[in-house]
């Protein structure tokens, strides 16, 4: 099930609390998911997780500072290359599902532990990814806020 970008906000904004703010926000913040959206080269992505559907999160070291470690999630194109990460798949309490792109940068945001996701955008390649980092997606989703709402002073941490 192939969904379009558009599709997948709308989905999004369906989905969420109605609960007067949380639909409105998403629809603030659209352009930017969009924009992101836009800049990858798949609709969905394979998530590996568990089976209470927990995302899997690795635990790098930082490349440059010794001691610093960096929480990611890794994005794959197709269920094969999930096999080929860093995940257990054989493991019966892992699965990995396809996720409309646009609710991975969106879930990304709320997920304060996690500091980025690596996007790997050719099947067969678990070397080269796109990494699209949290606080980065906090900062531009800040700056459509302040642009639309002025008086909007900082996204609420428990949106998604």
């Amino acid at each position: 099930m192939n969904m379009n970008l558009d599709t997948q906000l709308q989905e999004l904004i369906d989905d969420a609390p109605q609960d007067g703010v949380t639909p409105g926000l998403i629809e603030a913040i659209a352009p930017v998911l969009k924009q992101l959206a836009f800049q990858l080269r798949h609709l969905e992505y394979y998530i590996a997780q568990t089976l209470e559907r927990n995302w899997a999160v690795t635990l790098l070291d930082h490349e440059t500072q010794s001691g610093v470690q960096k929480q990611i999630i890794y994005a794959f194109p197709n269920l094969k290359d999930v096999s080929s990460g860093p995940y257990p798949m054989k493991d019966p309490q892992m699965i990995a599902l396809p996720i409309p792109v646009i609710h991975i940068l969106f879930q990304i945001v709320a997920m304060e532990t996690v500091d980025s996701v690596v996007f790997f955008e050719l099947p067969g390649n678990t070397m080269v990814g796109t990494e699209v980092k949290r606080e980065d997606l906090q900062a531009l989703i800040q700056a459509q806020l302040t642009q639309q709402i002025p008086s909007v002073n900082a996204v609420p941490p428990d949106i998604a």
